[in-house]
């Protein structure tokens, strides 16, 4: 079950390694998958289909790899009118708030007669991948897709792993069609990364990959980012809860196995500031855990990567929360805004008793693919700019150029670039 420690035990055994998490991870896995990338390279659809057998256990030729409209209208047949509903009502939500993201052409004018600004541009072709195995995640389909097509990305293809008798999940295919995909490929797992990163004979390569997966997916996005955009290091789901004596147990108890359902790798951290609740968590967390239909991965997640730790007061739970950097923050605290201005490294934040991780995960209109590891030290989620390309424009009139020169010429001759130099006052001596 999940191990329950204070703030100097904690730091002095776990924290080290749970900072680390994502590049101890990688290093451990890298070989193996750099092996995978370069055979889907060097063999193109030969090898996807030999991955595909070996780790999906799924026969499937190249005929096979591209899924038909036949497959996709047949879908639409088997998925109940509810979830249709719900599929369109969340891709609204997400289009709301990814849309006001957008910004048209700006300038701004730095001094009299220079302006500077930004144009936005899409990008041409981006892949996404939906991971598949323990769970289903027609969601990941809408928080990746919706984006992309806000963003004006021309062609979006999609990557899942077939289920063994060769078949994507209907909902996942009905998701991609709400969303507006338009192809969708059998082809999971790290080869799936690696036919998006460099081509097959069936699958062209694109410009940026995207979504989360496993472990393994995320060592190979890594990887292949030499060669190709990616969103972000999106890998096995965290969440970190902060908590009080105001706190309610069961509240959080529910929203740590809700995390630790996903898979055995999921990292789940509550850090409380009173004992008293801490007590009430763990008997909560015994309780809720033995209903739950995911029980072994749950406890399983919860022994290897489950941490309780008590702190003296917020400010301690505050600054531990930063090292960590957590994918999913829960504010479950009295006052829970007025720390907001100290929260430096969360992928997403969920503030009070009705925010939890969920709301985010499915409808509310924020994105869900968020980094892991640690990497929210340095990564932001995905949004419309994870799609665009940001151009600077420059304008400038000759009164402009010639307030420039002085400075230009200085860093110019310091740099040792005459032309440079040259450039400007062949303009202002006209």
């Amino acid at each position: 079950m999940i191990r329950t420690i204070d703030l100097a035990t904690f730091k002095e055994s776990f924290l080290q390694n749970l900072k680390n998490r994502g590049a101890i991870t990688f290093e451990a896995i890298k070989n193996e998958v750099q092996d995978i990338l370069e055979n889907v390279k060097q063999k193109g659809d030969q090898a996807l289909i030999q991955y595909e057998k070996k780790f999906d256990k799924v026969d499937i030729s190249e005929n096979d790899i591209r899924v038909t409209s036949e497959e996709i209208e047949d879908a639409y047949k088997q998925v109940s009118s509810d979830i249709l509903e719900a599929i369109r009502q969340i891709i609204k939500n997400i289009a709301v708030f990814h849309e006001a993201q957008k910004r048209d052409l700006w300038f701004i004018e730095t001094v009299k007669g220079v302006s500077v600004g930004q144009i936005m541009r899409p990008l041409e072709r981006v892949g996404v991948y939906i991971p598949g195995g323990k769970a289903l995640y027609p969601s990941t389909v809408l928080m990746t897709v919706v984006p992309a097509k806000i963003a004006g990305v021309k062609e979006v293809i999609l990557c899942t792993p077939p289920r063994p008798d060769g078949s994507v999940h209907p909902v996942i295919l009905v998701a991609a069609q709400e969303a507006g995909v338009d192809t969708i490929y059998k082809a999971g797992g790290v080869q799936a990364i690696g036919a998006m990163a460099f081509g097959t004979e069936t699958i062209q390569a694109v410009n940026k990959i995207v979504g989360p997966g496993n472990k393994y997916v995320n060592a190979a996005k890594l990887i292949v980012s030499i060669s190709v955009g990616i969103d972000l290091p999106a890998g096995p789901s965290e969440v970190l809860i902060l908590a009080d004596e105001t706190s309610n147990p069961n509240y959080i108890a529910i929203d740590l196995l809700s995390q630790a359902e996903h898979d055995e790798n999921t990292y789940c951290i509550l850090i409380a500031t009173s004992k008293k609740l801490v007590k009430a968590v763990e008997q909560a967390l015994s309780k809720l855990t033995a209903e739950q239909p995911r029980k072994l991965i749950i406890e399983k997640a919860l022994k290897d990567n489950g941490y309780i730790v008590v702190v003296e007061n917020i400010a301690e739970a505050i600054n531990l929360t930063n090292e960590i950097a957590p994918e999913h923050l829960e504010l479950q605290i009295k006052g829970a805004e007025s720390i907001l201005p100290q929260i430096n490294n969360a992928g997403a934040i969920f503030i009070g008793d009705n925010s939890p991780v969920p709301v985010g995960d499915y409808a509310a209109g924020s994105n869900h693919v968020l980094p892991t590891g640690g990497s929210a030290k340095t990564y932001s989620g995905l949004s419309i700019f994870s799609f665009m390309k940001l151009i600077d424009v420059t304008k400038c009139t000759l009164e402009g150029i010639k307030t420039l020169a002085p400075w230009i010429q200085a860093l110019a001759e310091i740099e040792g670039l005459e032309a440079h130099n040259q450039a400007v006052q062949m303009r202002c001596t006209k």
